[in-house]
């Protein structure tokens, strides 16, 4: 929910001051469309709490892991995603339960969003035949135009999984070919390294990850309700006279 964190409060001697930035650069990351102030009826520029977190995080990908402002591009893009999924899910679920009102009182607060980058639960089904193991490293190296070392360098780094066959043998999936271009265009059409590569992979699949679960939480709920304006009144039962 917005509230405090994202009241606009400080000018921007004071943000840069507290990012321990020159105010220059955030005007930089204000044009590159990274961060986005408010203005004052002066047209002054105004910080919130949310954009001084924001801030910090850009500082810490670019002068801790040396990530170019390409790359943060896209990290922020997505962790802006992460947080409208959040608000739109937790939007939906106040509005499902206002709907069910005190029929669904063991639903009172909406759930906590999962923790992020927790694993799939072990029952998921996969998505068909994207998800199928199919392609040994040599084919798959071939298919994305990599050398079969860079792909065993990848899933060093943990940015790719391949599964292994009963021999041991890597054999890779549709999707792990869809993820491996994007680490492609990443590294060779944006220039990022491997430390933004990983925040970016880690990030889309959180994203995926929580769309699925706050997917399955909104239907259930909708099931919920569902099933308490379907059910039959029950009639209060007649007392007996005396």
């Amino acid at each position: 929910m917005a509230g405090e964190k994202d009241r606009p409060v400080y000018i921007i001697s004071v943000a840069a001051e507290l990012v321990d930035m020159h105010p220059q650069t955030l005007r930089l990351y204000e044009r590159k469309g990274l961060v986005a102030p408010k203005r004052s009826s002066g047209k002054t520029r105004l910080y919130s709490e949310r954009d001084v977190e924001k801030l910090k995080e850009i500082r810490r990908l670019t002068q801790e892991l040396g990530v170019n402002l390409a790359g943060v591009e896209e990290i922020i893009k997505l962790r802006d995603e992460l947080y409208a999924l959040e608000t739109r899910f937790r939007e939906e679920v106040l509005r499902l339960k206002a709907e069910l009102g005190e029929k669904l009182e063991a639903l009172k607060s909406p759930p906590a969003l999962p923790a992020p980058r927790e694993p799939e639960p072990p029952a998921k089904k996969p998505s068909a035949a994207k998800d199928r193991p199919v392609y040994v490293i040599s084919v798959a190296a071939e298919l994305v135009d990599m050398h079969p070392q860079t792909l065993r360098l990848y899933e060093r780094k943990g940015l790719i999984q391949p599964k292994r066959s009963s021999g041991k043998t890597r054999l890779y999936s549709e999707r792990d070919l869809e993820k491996l271009r994007e680490i492609r265009r990443l590294t060779q059409e944006l220039g990022v390294n491997l430390a933004g590569v990983e925040e970016i992979i880690k990030l889309r699949d959180e994203l995926d990850a929580q769309q699925a679960r706050l997917e399955s939480e909104i239907a259930r709920l909708r099931l919920a309700l569902l099933r308490e304006l379907n059910e039959p009144q029950k009639s209060e039962p007649k007392t007996e006279s005396a």
